[in-house]
């Protein structure tokens, strides 16, 4: 269980929100942290520490008068910690290459893939062109509708027909690098895990996934790490002292390493 670190940016500030709060209309969302410090101060330290593989989530729309602000803020995170992070938000087959070519590891995509509440098949084709599949990174974040979890899009407003499942995992393995999944309505409320979620990400697969949501204590945390039978990387956002939380960032770190060091033996 690796930890994956978080940038998350939106109206051109670093900061922790409230996942299903999101709302494109008027910019809204419900604030959890809102940094002082500017992306690159969140890179460096993720650089200085060795964290590979984290993600800065760009969270306006591309036509948002905010977006600007906040994709100047990704490019200077990429830029303090170039090969290090991967980013998402607005992703599609005209600007992923110039992300890889700011410094990004990968790019991280849902929305243009899945279109009209479908997986377009031919858009996912599309990006495996323009960066390869190596960069890839595949966004499932989901909600539950009648008892099953669906990815949904566009800032995770928008639900989906596309469920979250072992064969939707299979189909994709060989179209992507790796996995990220925000448990949306856990996400950002340090109040608990879907622990169903993650038995479901732990089922044996290829590759790399990582599960954001709901972390907010070391219980949770362990809970994750045994649900996930160790195999599932983990975000924590809201719940850290970095972003306002009581969870000491560093005690993660050792508490990750340690079970990643432990899955190794």
């Amino acid at each position: 269980m690796k930890f994956r670190p978080c940038i998350d940016i939106h109206n051109g500030k670093v900061k922790q929100i409230v996942g299903g709060s999101l709302k494109d209309a008027g910019n809204q969302a419900q604030e959890n942290f809102v940094s002082e410090q500017d992306a690159a101060f969140y890179a460096s330290l993720y650089k200085e520490k060795g964290l590979k593989g984290g993600h800065i989530i760009l969270l306006n729309s591309a036509d948002s008068e905010y977006f600007q602000a906040t994709k100047a803020q990704a490019m200077l995170a990429l830029d303090a910690y170039l090969g290090g992070l991967q980013i998402g938000g607005g992703v599609n087959p005209d600007n992923a290459a110039d992300y890889l070519a700011a410094g990004a590891s990968h790019v991280i995509v849902t929305s243009y893939v899945f279109k009209d509440g479908q997986i377009n098949w031919e858009n996912l084709e599309k990006l495996e062109r323009a960066v390869g599949k190596e960069h890839l990174v595949l966004d499932l974040s989901c909600r539950k509708k009648d008892g099953q979890y669906y990815i949904v899009t566009d800032r995770w407003q928008n639900f989906t027909q596309v469920p979250v499942s072992e064969q939707t995992i299979a189909e994709f393995s060989s179209h992507c690098d790796e996995f990220l999944v925000h448990a949306v309505d856990v996400e950002g409320k340090a109040s608990g895990i879907e622990v169903e979620l993650v038995k479901l990400l732990a089922k044996k697969h290829p590759l790399p996934v990582t599960y954001a949501g709901g972390v907010g204590s070391f219980q949770d945390l362990e809970t994750l790490r045994v649900a996930g039978e160790n195999r599932v990387d983990v975000t924590v956002g809201s719940a850290l002292d970095l972003f306002g939380g009581s969870m000491k960032w560093e005690d993660v770190l050792d508490i990750c390493q340690k079970s990643e060091n432990y899955s190794e033996k």
